[in-house]
């Protein structure tokens, strides 16, 4: 008899891609002031509300070391992004050869999607970890105020 391992058919990184993705197409609609109508602001908006279900999703499958892992991840991430506007993002696109238009908009989506992934990521860890404490004191309150049948005289 063979042995056969086990694996999920479905992937979960594809709900943190989705999630990503929308969070930077969403800063791109809204990075630039001249361009900026109800239209970018609408659509921004409903694909961050996409963003936040997505990254709802996958928080809910993964645990909660795997959840606070990508959290720090992603704090670093923008930390090292955020850097590069420090500098200049102009700067850095004058720097590098291609259109600097292009790049800045992906720097920009870069930013605001490792932004947002970090604080819903960490949003949803400290819901499940307020979850878990409270579900923990509510545990302890049944068993201290438990009545029993025998009688203490």
């Amino acid at each position: 008899m063979t042995a056969v391992i086990q694996s999920n058919v479905r992937s979960d990184r594809l709900l943190l891609a989705a999630s990503f993705a929308c969070f930077a197409v969403a800063g791109i609609a809204t990075g630039s002031a001249e361009v900026l109508s109800l239209g970018h602001t609408v659509t921004a908006t409903a694909l961050a509300v996409i963003a936040v279900y997505c990254l709802a999703r996958y928080a809910n499958r993964v645990s909660r070391r795997t959840l606070a892992n990508l959290s720090f991840a992603f704090w670093i991430a923008f930390l090292a992004v955020s850097g590069l506007h420090a500098i200049g993002l102009e700067a850095i696109a004058s720097a590098v050869p291609g259109s600097s238009s292009v790049l800045v908009a992906s720097l920009t989506a870069i930013t605001w999607a490792t932004f947002l992934t970090a604080c819903g990521s960490t949003t949803f860890l400290g819901f499940r970890e307020y979850g878990a404490s409270s579900a923990h004191a509510a545990e302890e309150q049944v068993l201290e105020g438990e009545t029993s049948d025998y009688s203490t005289r």
